[in-house]
């Protein structure tokens, strides 16, 4: 199955159930656009967790919308890696700029650039952590299924997926919010991932 119809398919699983109670029809670009915020969630946690952001980044990363990056940066993505999507952008206090992709065939790529827009270095970890294979429900390590109704009251479990590093990414839907759980390989609970302030598409 392609990527783009695989997070088709999660998306609809998480939103349904979301949306079950107004037993309403959901809006197709509704579904697409929540979906994003997991896959872009799990792209901030690539570039937050990665070694090179670890090891040369310095101090508090601050989200940056595509449009704010610089020219050099955009400029390079699009001849270096055409097709691809902007899934999530910060800087460091030194001006350092991380930039996480969806390549046009579905992988992740995580770059950093200097402050003044070159190119730097690809984020070395990055892909096997934001990149998501999608699984089922039933092959949850007992840990996470015991969790999850133990520590949110009432939720329910709508997609299950896990990147290359062997995390566990957990949708729930809870309280009519939908929340990104991420767990470590071994089942332990890591942390609820959070969702970026702003989507970011290139024009």
């Amino acid at each position: 199955m392609k990527k783009v119809s695989l997070l088709l398919v999660m998306l609809a699983g998480i939103w349904l159930g979301a949306c079950q109670k107004n037993e309403g029809t959901l809006d197709p670009q509704t579904e697409v656009g929540d979906f994003e915020s997991v896959v872009e969630s799990a792209a901030r946690y690539g570039v937050l967790t990665d070694s090179v952001t670890i090891g040369k980044c310095k101090g508090k990363l601050t989200e940056v919308a595509t449009a704010d990056l610089p020219a050099a940066v955009t400029d390079y993505i699009n001849t270096t890696y055409a097709g691809s999507e902007i899934k999530y952008a910060a800087k460091d206090q030194s001006g350092k700029i991380l930039v996480a992709l969806t390549l046009a065939d579905g992988t992740a790529k995580g770059l950093l650039f200097n402050a003044d827009g070159t190119f730097k270095e690809e984020l070395k970890q990055h892909k096997h952590k934001a990149k998501l294979t999608k699984i089922e429900i039933s092959v949850l390590p007992s840990a996470i299924t015991t969790y999850i109704p133990a520590n949110y009251a009432g939720a329910e479990i709508k997609l299950a997926a896990t990147n290359e590093a062997g995390e566990y990414f957990v949708g729930i839907t809870v309280d009519n919010a939908v929340k990104v759980l991420l767990f470590n390989a071994d089942g332990t609970f890591n942390k609820e991932l959070e969702k970026p302030l702003q989507r970011h598409k290139r024009h």
